[in-house]
């Protein structure tokens, strides 16, 4: 098949198998004496290899390691050993984010707990909640803590 059928199978561009192929991630099957790439069915394979890595935040260079697994002819492309550590990097990478959030959760939470009594404060005991997690909070019995019950 052609570019721009490989790219409309694919749902994307040929601009961008083009940049693939400038990368060395997608080298056409051959090349035709007019210039025309050639592609098979397995190209469109590391395509949408590539696409499902990039949905879940890998980057390009990060999909190269499944893509040569394909092209060496394995049936997926995370089989091979390199695919796997690029699984265990980006899953380490996906942990420390997850914790960095939660630090920074639970820290926005304390300073909006922080910032509510004071406002609470200043306009009287009586006054409502001005927040969901500070009604959830009162709630819980937790009025004197600032992170929201697990």
């Amino acid at each position: 098949m052609r570019i721009g059928e490989l790219a409309e199978r694919a749902g994307t561009t040929p601009r961008t198998l083009r940049y693939y192929e400038s990368l060395g991630l997608l080298p056409p099957a051959d090349r035709a004496g007019n210039g025309y790439r050639s592609y098979g069915e397995e190209h469109l394979r590391m395509l949408e290899q590539i696409r499902t890595l990039q949905e879940y935040g890998f980057g390009l260079e990060e999909t190269r390691p499944f893509v040569e697994c394909l092209r060496a002819g394995h049936p997926a492309g995370d089989t091979c050993a390199a695919s796997l550590a690029v699984y265990r990097s980006k899953l380490a990478e996906i942990d420390a984010w997850t914790a960095r959030l939660t630090a920074v959760r639970a820290e926005v939470a304390a300073q909006l707990l922080r910032a509510e009594r004071e406002a609470g404060a200043e306009a009287g005991a009586d006054a409502e909640p001005l927040c969901e997690l500070t009604a959830v909070l009162a709630e819980a019995g937790r009025p004197d803590e600032g992170t929201p019950p697990q």
